[in-house]
């Protein structure tokens, strides 16, 4: 990379929080594809985030549902499905308005080496699922952390999942890479008697550095509570200007939008 390249990207890290595109920017482009995440560069974003899926024959893809039905012309689950055949669908086939081309579902090490030296990689390591019963994808944390060595992503991605259980393995092989847990209403009840310190002892338990919740959930005591043990907070998906300027203002440590064209305008 040019060293003025090189500049940019560290100045986009200084950043008092961090902008990134969730899914590359799904409302600008089909979601977790290459087209997304080259998008996403062109609007100064710090980091990209995308999901991880396996498939039957042992691939990382990057790819949000566990079914394949509402992105792409084919059908079938994750689990059922070998690359040759997912790598053959058009994720574009349902994006809204049409897309001109062909987009192929990537794979996980293709979106790192997009993003190495660029920005950095927020990867949602997905469950499993089917008929409503949650899993593991077999050797997907050990999937991941070859991808990410591979690629010398390993301080310059950030690996968050709903299934916490994930995250310490992660740092198991990799004590290098940062790790932070998924939080929405379904996995914590903010309305529970001790609600704060449940999230904080599960957080500190897990070793992770990051918790990244639903917006929704948001308070400035949170954002307090976290901040006083060293703990960062990212914010999901906040999809309009006058609420990424309100957290932003809070004090949140990372911002994750769909619309990550918006932040050239949060200061306006």
């Amino acid at each position: 990379m040019p060293m003025k390249g090189w500049f940019s990207f560290m100045e986009r890290r200084a950043r008092r929080f961090q902008r990134v595109a969730h899914r590359g920017g799904s409302h600008l482009a089909p979601e977790n594809t290459l087209a997304a995440f080259r998008n996403a560069l062109t609007l100064g974003v710090d980091a990209v985030e995308m999901d991880v899926q396996m498939t039957r024959d042992g691939h990382a893809i990057v790819f949000h549902d566990t079914t394949i039905e509402r992105l792409t012309e084919g059908e079938g689950n994750i689990l059922d499905l070998d690359f040759a055949y997912l790598r053959s669908l058009d994720v574009a086939a349902h994006f809204p308005g049409g897309w001109p081309r062909k987009e192929q579902i990537p794979t996980l090490r293709e979106v790192l080496e997009l993003a190495r030296r660029r920005v950095q990689a927020y990867i949602e390591i997905k469950a499993s699922e089917r008929d409503g019963v949650y899993g593991q994808y077999p050797r997907i944390v050990e999937t991941v952390v070859r991808e990410i060595r591979a690629t010398n992503m390993a301080d310059d991605v950030l690996v968050i999942s709903f299934d916490w259980s994930v995250l310490p393995r992660i740092k198991a092989l990799e004590p290098a890479i940062t790790t932070g847990m998924l939080v929405a209403d379904d996995v914590w009840n903010p309305h529970a008697e001790g609600a704060l310190e449940t999230l904080l002892m599960q957080a500190q338990k897990l070793g992770v550095d990051w918790v990244n919740m639903d917006y929704t959930l948001c308070t400035e005591q949170i954002v307090t509570l976290l901040h006083s043990h060293n703990l960062k907070l990212g914010l999901w998906t906040v999809n309009t200007i006058e609420a990424l300027r309100h957290f932003a203002h809070m004090g949140v440590d990372s911002l994750t939008t769909d619309r990550p064209d918006f932040f050239a305008d949060m200061d306006g």
